[in-house]
């Protein structure tokens, strides 16, 4: 065990004291400076942040260009885990978070969420249905590219998941619409197509372009070892310093609104979280089942945990409205997914020697 702790950076060793301190940084900052949060969250193209994608291109870039590709075209000829990925995230996620939260919010906690609240169109909706609609969203929105980093850092496979990751981005574009239009009752649910593609292009497709050149080139030029022992180490502290800085970003942006509306963001997190754990134990215990290696089972139960926060709170907006009770429980989802699934990588670690 000390051996472990000794190959860990300084930032890995003590990363949950710092991600609680930047969370509370990120209230902070966004209490004493509003404006200017309000400002930089502004910075946006097709609702996708500008300076929270330059921090998550700066997470993603170390772990491509770590990445050997022969792994990947490997993982690529391996049913079993791709498999187990695309039927928990598209035939078992969507409809557990919508028992789950349908049943805190529109049954256990419905006394507590009063009121109505005008969407677009015109329409009066009870609150908490639409606090259950932004948590639909949140469970159709797999995750493309956060994922990359919590399969990282439970010691998964980087190539399955890379390979998950394209396949998640390809069958969004397909999936994404006819089960949220079913499942929110909207006949004609628009697709934020625009959303879709430029953040799988920066989180993804950039770093993956760069990485692989990069890596290329590094190791023609200095060798492996070089590239190894010198490159590689001080990348894994640029990756955890932008995970870091993303969390002040995000929190900063909504100080505001988590100081305003303590109760409320409080009774949605619990269904988000409880599915969260859910769909990661479901995912974990198949891929015992399986006897699919820790290297696959870990990172194909990160992924089915995580959520595309970046589409559901787009496609949210263009439904409801910015400031609807489903856009906001879709940032309810953005502020506990660091937090939980950094816990879930701590479990991965510590149930390592189940698998084989």
């Amino acid at each position: 065990m000390a051996k472990a702790l000794d190959r860990l950076s300084f930032f890995e060793r003590y990363l949950t004291l710092w991600v609680i301190g930047c969370i509370g940084l990120g209230i902070l900052l966004g209490k004493l400076f509003p404006q200017a949060a309000i400002t930089l969250d502004k910075i946006s193209i097709y609702q996708v942040s500008i300076p929270i994608a330059i921090c998550l291109f700066l997470m993603m870039y170390p772990i491509m260009v770590k990445i050997d590709f022969a792994e990947v075209i490997k993982a690529g000829k391996t049913p079993k885990p791709v498999v187990l990925t695309l039927l928990v995230n598209w035939c078992v996620k969507p409809f557990t978070m919508l028992a789950i939260s349908t049943l805190f919010l529109g049954i256990i906690f419905k006394g507590w969420l009063p009121g109505v609240e005008v969407v677009k169109g015109g329409a009066e909706v009870e609150l908490y249905r639409s606090y259950i609609s932004g948590c639909i969203l949140l469970g159709i929105a797999p995750c493309t590219a956060m994922v990359l980093i919590w399969g990282h850092l439970s010691k998964g496979n980087d190539g399955h998941t890379l390979v998950m990751v394209a396949i998640n981005s390809l069958t969004m574009l397909f999936l994404y619409a006819p089960l949220g239009g079913w499942l929110l009752g909207v006949n004609k649910m628009p697709i934020p197509w625009q959303t879709i593609v430029l953040s799988v292009v920066i989180y993804v497709g950039l770093p993956l372009f760069l990485g692989y050149h990069s890596r290329k080139w590094l190791i023609a030029k200095k060798g492996f070892k070089w590239f190894e022992e010198k490159f590689i180490h001080y990348l894994t502290e640029v990756s955890i310093g932008a995970l870091l800085l993303t969390l002040i970003l995000l929190f900063s942006f909504k100080g505001d609104l988590i100081i305003s509306q303590p109760q409320v963001i409080f009774l949605i997190a619990i269904p988000l979280f409880i599915q969260t754990c859910l769909i990661f134990a479901l995912t974990y215990a198949l891929a015992k089942w399986l006897k699919l290696s820790y290297r696959d089972a870990a990172p194909s139960a990160l992924i089915g945990a995580s959520n595309h926060f970046e589409v559901a709170i787009a496609t949210s907006t263009i439904l409801f409205g910015l400031s609807s009770g489903a856009s906001l429980a879709t940032v309810v989802g953005v502020l506990i997914e660091v937090p939980v699934m950094l816990m879930l990588v701590r479990v991965c670690l510590k149930t390592k020697k189940l698998f084989a």
